[in-house]
């Protein structure tokens, strides 16, 4: 006799969430130097404006941008960092931002497969650009708590993502931020709905930079 079973929407959600392997983003990077075609696009470089101009502080001491690709974002986020550690799962992708920022002490690259291999240290920055919803979504929440325990005091987590459905992925930008929302418990200090992309920032500290400035204040 076979018993009857009924899975819940949450378990349901569960086990049709993707569970990416380093090798899928490898043989993304063997087809192509530049997978998502960033190189050249306005709209990569009108997203990448947009998301530093956003950050609450001009510089930061230590930031962590996992996901990095082929390092446009990070070379635009190095001259504002004291300490710059970058991030891919794919060893194509991080060999090219390594080339990218070459001859930039202050800035590392490393291959990393989050939120599994979550680097240590503390960081005043951390961006999360274009991947978390390739992740399953409890390891969104891992790694939404990974952030939260990493953050300095008054630190910064900035996410940016592409707000349509993705084939594969079980989120798309919008449920991959409230999720991320909810996880980290920080302060709103900027929320912006493109109509193509969801950039969001949280921070520990003040939310508004004309007040911290009236007091003098820097991260």
């Amino acid at each position: 006799m076979t018993l009857a079973t009924t899975t819940t929407p949450q378990q349901q959600q569960a086990a049709a969430a993707p569970r990416y392997a380093r090798e899928d983003f490898d043989a993304l990077y063997a087809g192509s130097g530049d997978p998502w075609a960033f190189e050249g696009s306005w709209y990569e470089t009108r997203k990448r404006r947009l998301l530093l101009a956003s950050l609450p502080h001009e510089r930061y001491a230590s930031a962590f941008e996992p996901g990095c690709a082929t390092g446009l974002l990070t070379a635009d986020l190095a001259p504002r960092c004291g300490r710059l550690l970058a991030s891919d799962g794919a060893e194509r992708a991080v060999a090219a931002t390594s080339a990218r920022l070459a001859g930039q002490a202050h800035v590392a690259c490393a291959r990393l497969w989050l939120p599994d291999d979550w680097p240590p240290g503390r960081f005043d920055l951390v961006v999360l650009s274009e991947f978390v919803y390739y992740l399953a979504p409890e390891d969104i929440d891992r790694l939404a708590s990974r952030a939260r325990a990493a953050l300095a005091p008054g630190g910064v987590v900035a996410a940016c993502h592409w707000r349509h459905p993705i084939a594969g992925c079980a989120l798309a930008g919008d449920a991959v931020h409230a999720r991320l929302h909810g996880r980290l418990a920080l302060g709103h200090a900027v929320a912006l709905q493109d109509a193509d992309f969801r950039l969001d920032v949280w921070t520990e500290g003040p939310a508004t930079v004309a007040g911290r400035e009236r007091r003098g204040g820097a991260i």
